[in-house]
């Protein structure tokens, strides 16, 4: 099932090959880090009883939970329905018009005086973000061999560890020094950087940069020729022929489901770990902050590792199935823990497990998708599994009100992480 790694001729002349599809990654993952500076404010804002009086939310976790809910329905309605915009007018324009979308809604959302504006800010952040994370994708289809992928792959979606990492103490800070709103507005002026770098130093393919070498560009474009070459066997030129050429192959539905898994334990943790650690587990504002920090930073040396390891060995989806079971068992102690510690670092350990499926999962998509219908592929699962996961926080926020405990709200995502090893563990015994 893994793609080989032929002997590509770099250039007949001994000219080293250039490395601009590092920087590009580089560029992808900072993006993706400031992309997720964005969604998770708010969760340190949940925390905070100033933003909770002024939206007139206090004590009330079902409202609390939809500021993550409806930013997630937004996102995954954009990634099904804007997403194959970027296999049209490529994903250099598509990410630049989502960087626009999410920069207006956090000035929205720091100006707002109500919970429904507050709200229409998330809703908008949601349709702008979810129209970039394909691109994402797109870009590493078009610019790296398949066996680079991972590493790729993995490189870019560091940012998915780092935002948090970084936004919870930094938040924390923020909020404690100087209050809510200028958290906002610090987002929307970081958002202008991506959007610079996206449109100067960034193209659609290879073979378009000024500064990709013809030793680089044989390198990529050889091994692409290849992967083509199999790919035209479909042929993928309406939307509707791009979508059946992947909606009909039932690995993608089990792909889908994992990413499903991965993205309610994600999201639902994300939303409600400074609160709980607050709140539940009575962390003060400075040990909160760190903390909420400690799975993002063992996610993405998780990322990292497991990303090369599974392109050294050729295999994604047992990594996959573990990255399920780990993230069931850290949970499941965590919420049992007695100790507010040890639950802190248990729970920590499961999130911080899922990251080692995520790297792996885009590598499978990229595998069983042809690359003309990758972005409509990639907006679906993505769209799909975070649509779907858009009720974990509101559901969390639910037994939370009914419960007065946040354990039923996790043993649901313990039970979401099994599902999500079953559905692995198929694609792991057909060798992917």
């Amino acid at each position: 099932m893994e793609t080989v790694q032929p002997a590509v001729a770099v250039a007949a002349e001994s000219v080293r090959p250039t490395k601009q599809r590092v920087v590009l990654v580089a560029i992808l993952l900072l993006t993706l880090l400031i992309a997720y500076l964005d969604r998770v404010n708010v969760s340190v804002l949940l925390a905070d009883n100033t933003f909770l009086t002024d939206m007139g939310i206090k004590g009330q976790p079902v409202q609390m939970g939809l500021l993550m809910t409806l930013f997630l329905i937004a996102y995954g309605v954009a990634n099904v329905v804007l997403s194959p915009l970027g296999d049209y007018i490529g994903p250099r324009k598509a990410m630049s018009l989502s960087i626009l979308l999410w920069t207006v809604s956090v000035f929205i959302g720091g100006l707002a005086t109500t919970f429904t504006t507050m709200l229409a800010a998330r809703v908008i952040l949601g349709l702008g973000e979810g129209m970039h994370w394909p691109m994402q994708s797109t870009f590493v289809k078009n610019w790296f061999p398949p066996w680079e992928r991972g590493k790729a792959n993995g490189v870019w979606l560091i940012g998915l560890m780092a935002g948090p990492a970084l936004a919870m103490p930094f938040f924390t800070w923020v909020v404690s020094s100087w209050g809510w709103r200028p958290s906002f507005f610090i987002l929307g002026a970081l958002g202008l950087v991506p959007l610079v770098l996206l449109w100067c130093y960034v193209t659609d393919r290879p073979g378009q940069h000024k500064k990709v070498n013809a030793a680089e560009r044989e390198y990529i474009e050889s091994a692409l020729e290849l992967e083509a070459a199999e790919e035209a066997k479909v042929r993928t030129e309406s939307l509707r022929e791009r979508l059946s050429s992947f909606v009909f192959n039932y690995r993608f539905w089990l792909l889908t489901i994992n990413y499903f898994c991965i993205a309610c334990v994600w999201w639902g943790t994300m939303a409600w770990l400074p609160s709980y650690l607050k709140a539940a587990r009575g962390f003060s504002w400075a040990q909160m902050g760190a903390m909420s920090s400690l799975p993002y930073v063992l996610g993405g040396i998780s990322i990292l590792f497991f990303g090369h390891l599974a392109d050294k060995l050729g295999r994604r989806a047992p990594f996959i199935a573990l990255a399920h079971l780990g993230s069931a068992l850290g949970i499941y102690f965590g919420s049992v823990a007695t100790d507010n510690l040890t639950a802190a670092i248990l729970i920590s350990a499961g999130i911080a497990s899922v990251a080692i499926g995520l790297p792996s999962s885009w590598s499978i998509l990229q595998q069983i998708v042809p690359g003309k219908a990758i972005g409509a592929g990639a907006g679906m699962m993505n769209g799909l599994s975070n649509g779907g996961s858009a009720f974990a926080p509101v559901l969390i926020g639910f037994f939370i009100s009914m419960t007065g405990s946040y354990v039923g709200g996790l043993l649901f995502l313990v039970g979401l992480a099994v599902i999500g090893a079953a559905c692995m563990a198929v694609l792991a015994f057909q060798k992917y």
